[in-house]
């Protein structure tokens, strides 16, 4: 846990964590490529991630719907990123190498989704905001719209975190 006395990093420092952590987001993490996850930027609650729909994501042939497994693994791939922000933040006296290194524990424990109305758009975007962080378990809430900004899905996950 972040001491109160402790130092933040430097805005050198943040800026490697920052680079590095879209970087496994956006491309070591082979699936988020394959389902065009791109890290928007930190919302009001938290990071949000955005993806174009595209043909290789539709489930439904006849209507042209998002298949439900991408809005699932995309929550869960949110949630995720959401928990890895929040890890860095409560660990904003340490090195982006040493904040990196606590990634490599992070795993789904429970996902649950709703799903709302049909996947239907040009784009989707996914928000997430961590509800708790402890020091095993991190579970967030997750929440996903369309280009006009209808709720399409929403999510709620734990994660292991050490």
């Amino acid at each position: 846990m972040t001491h109160a006395n402790a130092p933040r990093r430097s805005a050198a420092e943040q800026n490697r964590l920052d680079t590095a952590l879209t970087t496994l987001f956006e491309q070591q993490i082979r699936f988020n490529q394959v389902l065009g996850l791109e890290y928007t930027g930190q919302g009001a609650h938290g990071p949000t991630l955005r993806f174009e729909m595209r043909p290789e994501l539709i489930g439904h042939h006849l209507y042209g719907r998002l298949h439900g497994g991408v809005i699932s693994a995309t929550l869960d791939a949110m949630g995720g990123l959401a928990l890895m922000w929040a890890i860095a933040e409560k660990h904003a006296d340490e090195p982006a190498a040493q904040v990196m290194q606590r990634f490599s524990r992070l795993g789904t424990i429970d996902l649950r989704v709703d799903y709302l109305r049909p996947g239907l758009g040009k784009h989707f975007v996914a928000s997430a905001e961590v509800v708790r962080l402890g020091g095993r378990v991190g579970t967030t809430q997750m929440r996903l719209v369309n280009d006009d900004d209808t709720l399409i899905a929403t999510a709620a996950a734990a994660y292991v975190v050490s």
